[in-house]
């Protein structure tokens, strides 16, 4: 039995370890079809030889030696320098003020500019043209402020009025910023800047600084030998609305405001009754006087209520019946004796009596009455904003029944008040550069334009608002302005260097009328008008007769000889 089973194992044995054929053996030592190459199908493994092993370990030991080596530089060799270094070093980072833009006049005048010599300062400081006459154009800004540690808790300039203010989103630029390694001395170890400041853009402006030094000049010296509390003026160009000068006196130091220092100084522009700050064109409110009446005889003639050539005899008053007590009857005075005018002559000569028939009515002339005066005189922009400062701009006053009763507890509206009103008192105010707005909208034909002073300006119709009415309604009115220079009362004007046409005002002030606001309004050149003007002088002496007309006139005279460039 023993042996069998031997002879059964024996049997397995051989069957299980045949010979094994040779190819079988070598079948990896090729590529066979079908395997991959490139994933290394179908080769043979290899061992890793026995010399990387010596090559890996030297590797190893270099660069285990270059880390003790810098490790021994740093916490042993210098170990106490790096040491006080992390300590006592500060990194912090620095605001860079960016440069505001710099500002010239249309001819190339520098008026606003940045100053780089003061090493102390973080930015440039801020300079501005020396002349008189520029400051409330220009105005002035506040600087970046810092505490006592040295961090900026106001990190932009901020505008405070004129240019600066009005122009204020073109000459910002953006900050930037840089990071600042010190020693504990204080003293710099490393910097770099992280974003680069990026400069304001410069602007030139529509302003003739030639015009405008003179003009303020004129207005100073006038108010100082009549006894004017201040004055104004503003000239435009009729289709662009660009602004050629624009003056309001007195005024403060921009250089003086923008540094803060004088305190004394500073003190006493506050201190100052006639209000130095005052922008006088945009924010000063006057009554206006007989400026109102071209305006008001366009009204009449669209409202047909009385023609061109219908005359009405101005006897020096008019005499209002008075029903309850007929020896009393109201008068209403003119200021001359001006004998029959229609209305281009009623214009040149400045009429009263013209005026407040076709204003409130007389006998059998219609009146316009105070709905349609108030009606007209908004549809030229007073009472409206022009839209040069929509930040400081006043609006005015058209005095009607609802404004009466507010203003004098109930009450009544007269027909005394709407002839006083068409003559532009009572209580009618407006701004200067309302004036020369309506006075342009009278010159090119109605067009009411958005101021501007920027030079090239794009601006033309605001918001497309235009006065409607008939070109031959414009022109008598026109007319009129013109023949108020050839023979009426702004004569002073008649100039052989330009035809000009205008309007004077002399509005009373006080409860006495012993002050004036003396008005000049017009425009040139007569035949193809170009520049539209208005000059305010400001509550001066009843008995003084030189006012806004000599302001003009010697003013076209200087620019005849220094700037005719204007007068072509």
């Amino acid at each position: 039995m023993l042996g069998y089973l031997n002879k059964l194992i024996g049997k397995w044995k051989k069957k299980r370890y045949e010979a094994i054929d040779p190819e079988d053996i070598f079948i990896d030592s090729k590529n066979l079809p079908h395997f991959d190459i490139y994933q290394f199908e179908g080769r043979l493994e290899k061992s890793i030889s026995p010399k990387v092993f010596p090559i890996l370990g030297f590797v190893c030991l270099v660069i285990a030696g270059v880390f003790l080596f810098k490790f021994g530089s740093l916490q042993i060799a210098n170990g106490e320098f790096y040491k006080n270094r992390s300590e006592n070093n500060k990194l912090k980072q620095i605001l860079l003020v960016a440069p505001r833009g710099a500002v010239y006049s249309r001819e190339g005048q520098k008026l606003i500019w940045n100053d780089k010599t003061d090493a102390d300062a973080d930015f440039p400081l801020r300079k501005y043209y020396e002349e008189s006459g520029f400051s409330n154009l220009l105005g002035f800004v506040k600087y970046p402020a810092k505490d006592k540690s040295g961090f900026y808790y106001e990190e932009e300039f901020s505008p405070k009025d004129g240019v600066e203010l009005y122009l204020n989103e073109i000459l910002t630029g953006r900050n930037g910023s840089k990071l600042v390694e010190t020693a504990v001395d204080g003293s710099i170890v490393s910097q770099s800047v992280v974003r680069p400041a990026k400069d304001g853009e410069d602007v030139v402006l529509s302003i003739d600084s030639r015009v405008q030094a003179k003009l303020f000049d004129i207005i100073k010296n006038l108010a100082g030998s009549s006894g004017f509390q201040g004055g104004a003026g503003v000239i435009m160009d009729v289709e662009s609305g660009e602004l050629l000068a624009l003056i309001s006196f007195p005024e403060y130091n921009s250089e003086i405001m923008t540094e803060g220092k004088d305190v004394e100084k500073i003190e006493s522009y506050y201190k100052d009754s006639r209000n130095p700050f005052l922008n006088r064109i945009i924010s000063g409110l006057y009554t206006p006087g007989s400026i109102v009446k071209p305006f008001l005889a366009f009204a009449a003639l669209e409202e047909n209520i009385i023609t061109p050539e219908k005359e009405i005899m101005s006897t020096g008053q008019l005499v209002v019946p008075n029903p309850y007590n007929p020896d009393k009857p109201t008068i209403f005075k003119d200021w001359k004796v001006h004998g029959a005018v229609d209305m281009r002559r009623a214009i040149a000569v400045s009429s009263d009596i013209y005026f407040y028939q076709i204003g409130g009515g007389f006998g059998d002339q219609k009146g316009l009455g105070i709905a349609n005066i108030k009606k007209y005189l908004e549809a030229f922009g007073f009472t409206k904003k022009t839209g040069f400062d929509s930040q400081k701009e006043e609006t005015g006053v058209i005095p009607d029944p609802e404004w009466k009763e507010k203003t004098f507890e109930g009450d009544v509206w007269r027909v005394g008040n709407t002839y006083h009103t068409a003559i532009g008192q009572y209580g009618t105010q407006i701004t200067p550069i309302q004036a020369v707005v309506a006075t342009s909208a009278l010159a090119n034909g109605g067009k009411l334009l958005t101021p501007s002073i920027l030079f090239t300006s794009t601006s033309t119709v605001a918001s497309g608002k235009k006065v409607s009415g008939e070109e031959k309604n414009f022109q008598i009115a026109r007319e009129g302005m013109r023949m108020s220079i050839t023979e009426g009362a702004a004569s002073g004007l008649n100039t052989s260097a330009i035809k000009v046409a205008g309007k004077t005002g002399t509005a009373e002030l006080g409860a006495y009328k012993q002050f004036v606001n003396s008005w000049i309004i017009g425009f040139w050149p007569y035949e193809n008008p170009k520049y539209a003007f208005t000059v305010v002088m400001e509550k001066g002496p009843v008995t003084n007769l030189i006012g806004g007309t000599f302001v003009m006139r010697t003013l076209l005279d200087w620019m005849a000889v220094n700037t005719p460039e204007y007068l072509e």
